[in-house]
């Protein structure tokens, strides 16, 4: 048996590499990292990160957790019919088009999957029946058990690396005043090895990996399942909201799962889960959004001090430690609340830097670093300042 398993999980392996959805979404990555580079052209004259970051981070952040849950789904015998996974593949591709992957939750890829499945065996009529064959026979409570756990698979993930390198960008307010905003825009490949019943819908051909539990034919499918996450932030650090995010969406995940447990018992219930996890999900986004709207702007221009908006990787700035969301009060000595006056005072010492810094939590701490002549406007630091000689320069 053990040896039959590796075998069709070789072949499970190959067939992955075949996927569209693989190919599709490496198009989709690297279309929107090029969109968000002409974003951050626009705010800050340069790029933060190279156009392949995005590609980089959804086909390597993921992997894990993909293993871990595929580990799961074989250890519940959890088994799900192809047309459902074709559907959830078709929705993914279909909920790519406004490019803000919010809609690439598990919560409406899987949740709204369910409904179609039902809606197609319901309503399909005898040429969905003929084409569909494998519908007969569908487990809603596996389809919902699947959509609590992947939503629990998306809550870890944001707290684990959904915050991690936003994307700053200067906006306006409704008073016409730049303000700094941060934005997430993540996916993640989860590589899912699911069991699909065979029954007379098994092909005559040998390159399907088939194995047989119980007497019974599955094919074995290793699926590149992608969970999407967007979240743009303006009232607070983009660490702390996005970690706030992660925690409700894992409390989302629980509850869909529990009752999709439930729901072996009453069947029903498999569409309530379904419905609580869309309903939950859209709740979770609107009222992060509102209560970002209703919190005074984190990054803004101040009257003493300059509040960091963002860091370039591999900075100086980085280097000498500073975080996002700090306020330089000093520099070499002299106040600062401009980003000319920032750049002034750097220029007294041309080897050396002290900075008096407030951090997150409102303590001053101070940070130097020795810096070469002439590097005094690239120490990679974001601001926001209504100079516009400097409003869309780094520092």
């Amino acid at each position: 048996m053990l040896a039959e398993f590796l075998l069709e999980l070789a072949k499970a392996a190959g067939r992955f590499f075949l996927h569209p959805l693989l190919y599709y979404f490496l198009l989709f990555n690297l279309a929107y990292g090029y969109w968000r580079v002409k974003n951050e052209r626009r705010s800050f004259s340069f790029r933060i990160q190279d156009g392949f970051e995005d590609m980089r981070f959804s086909y390597s952040k993921g992997l894990l957790t993909g293993a871990v849950l595929s580990l799961i789904l074989l250890a519940l015998g959890l088994s799900l019919p192809l047309t459902a996974v074709i559907l959830i593949a078709a929705l993914t591709a279909f909920l790519t088009i406004p490019l803000k992957l919010r809609w690439l939750s598990p919560a409406y890829t899987v949740g709204l999957a369910l409904f179609a499945v039902f809606l197609i065996g319901r309503y399909g009529g005898e040429a969905a029946a003929s084409f569909f064959i494998d519908l007969q026979n569908i487990n809603y409570s596996n389809l919902a058990l699947l959509a609590g756990l992947l939503i629990l698979a998306e809550g870890f993930l944001v707290r684990r690396s959904g915050y991690l390198r936003t994307s700053p960008s200067i906006i306006k307010s409704s008073r016409g005043l730049p303000i700094g905003s941060h934005q997430a825009n993540r996916s993640w490949m989860l590589p899912l090895l699911v069991l699909i019943p065979g029954g007379s819908f098994l092909p005559d051909w040998g390159l399907w990996p088939v194995l047989h539990i119980n007497g019974e034919p599955f094919l074995l499918l290793l699926f590149p399942f992608f969970i999407g996450f967007f979240q743009r932030v303006q009232g607070s650090l983009p660490k702390q909201s996005i970690l706030m995010t992660g925690k409700r969406i894992l409390w989302l995940g629980a509850l869909t799962a529990v009752i999709a447990v439930v729901s072996y018992w009453w069947t029903p219930l498999a569409f309530g889960a379904a419905g609580i996890a869309v309903i939950g999900r859209s709740f979770l986004s609107i009222r992060q959004r509102m209560n970002d709207n209703s919190a005074s702007f984190y990054f803004s221009r101040r009257d003493k001090g300059l509040s960091i908006l963002g860091i370039l990787t591999n900075s100086p700035g980085e280097k000498m430690g500073l975080h996002v969301g700090e306020i330089i009060m000093k520099a070499n000595g002299e106040q600062v609340r401009s980003v000319e006056e920032f750049y002034r005072a750097l220029q007294k010492n041309p080897a050396f830097c002290k900075l008096e810094v407030i951090d997150i939590n409102g303590h001053i701490r101070y940070v130097q670093g020795a810096i070469y002549e002439g590097m005094h406007h690239e120490l990679g630091l974001l601001f926001v300042t209504d100079d516009k000689q400097w409003e869309n320069a780094a520092v």
